[in-house]
């Protein structure tokens, strides 16, 4: 095993090969955005948390196996304490084949917690941002925006690089779409607008709650020119306004990208899901703690052998006890 060549790739029946981890590193969070968090969260009990040694071994099984990205998930990440080891653990792993390192935010904590994490080997960041108005970011969120700015601040300050994602729910921000496309072009911020997507508690996601990309471009239309660019392997199709600023969006429901997908999820305990949409993950924690290196291997291969088709082929809402904050973005 020594040879990681011999190891199985990770490759699905579609043919689609797997370069991108998707780490959640717990189920806790300091929000409640109405997207992602259930009214009456179940949290996993902490001992059933990966440690960050169990943490370090997996994924550098991963890594041997051609998983060159990894973005750390939750909940909120910020929330670990041990969050920057975790990061200089990671940042070990490139000798192995590691490229990146990169984290999804609220971004409560970041102006804090950010330079350690530069230090520790972070490459950049995702940060969440559904308005800029605070009155609406807190009816979204339920929580306020200004640490959030700090946050922004931060990563600007350190020339960290980010993205910001922008969640659209019709009835609650849609009409921030032409404020928040003008803050962040003035700023020279990446934007990705993202389809509200059925993940959250069962029953509350609806189809007329989702602001499909046709309209999204349509609204931007009345203020830019849009044109858009080749699409690429990256979940987000991109878009220029006005020839000088790009744009992304994410159009998981009304244009599925499942043909190109490369990411792999695994939850804070232990457990590998192959898609976002899964009904079910594939248990590795009792391998890793139990079972023979070569055992843990050829589960995870099999498991993302095995992975369907996707969103484009089951479309709806998937019916599971795991939701968002526990699966992570």
């Amino acid at each position: 095993m020594a040879d990681g060549s011999r190891r199985p790739s990770l490759v699905d029946q579609h043919g689609r090969h797997k370069h991108k981890l998707r780490l959640s590193l717990t189920d806790r969070c300091n929000f409640r955005c109405r997207y992602c968090m259930p009214e009456a969260p179940k949290w996993i009990p902490r001992q059933q948390f990966l440690t960050r040694l169990e943490l370090r071994t997996l994924v550098a099984e991963f890594v041997r196996m051609g998983i060159r990205n990894i973005r750390l998930t939750g909940g909120e990440p910020l929330l670990r304490p041990d969050l920057a080891s975790i990061v200089a653990d990671l940042n070990a792993l490139r000798p192995l084949g590691l490229e990146r390192i990169s984290m999804t935010t609220n971004g409560s904590r970041l102006a804090e917690a950010l330079p350690d994490l530069r230090r520790a080997g972070l490459d950049d960041l995702n940060i969440s941002l559904d308005s800029v108005d605070p009155q609406r970011f807190r009816a979204m969120t339920g929580a306020e925006l200004a640490p959030v700015m700090a946050g922004i601040d931060a990563a600007l300050a350190l020339d960290m690089p980010f993205k910001l994602n922008t969640v659209l729910v019709r009835g609650h921000n849609e009409q921030d779409i032409l404020p928040l496309t003008d803050w962040a072009k003035q700023r020279g911020m990446p934007l990705r607008f993202i389809e509200y997507m059925p993940l959250d508690a069962p029953g509350r996601w609806q189809s007329d709650a989702v602001v499909g990309e046709p309209e999204l471009l349509e609204i931007l239309g009345t203020q830019y020119r849009v044109e858009r660019l080749p699409r690429s392997e990256d979940p987000a199709t991109l878009y220029t306004l006005d020839g000088d600023y790009r744009l992304g969006v994410i159009s998981t429901v009304s244009n599925p990208f499942c043909s190109s997908c490369d990411r792999l999820r695994l939850t804070v305990r232990g457990e590998l899901y192959t898609c976002l949409f899964a009904q079910q993950g594939t248990p590795l924690a009792p391998l890793l703690r139990e079972g023979s290196p070569e055992d843990l291997t050829r589960r995870i291969a099999s498991a993302v052998w095995n992975k369907e088709a996707g969103y484009a082929a089951h479309r709806g809402p998937v019916e599971r006890p795991i939701t968002m904050h526990t699966l992570g973005g």
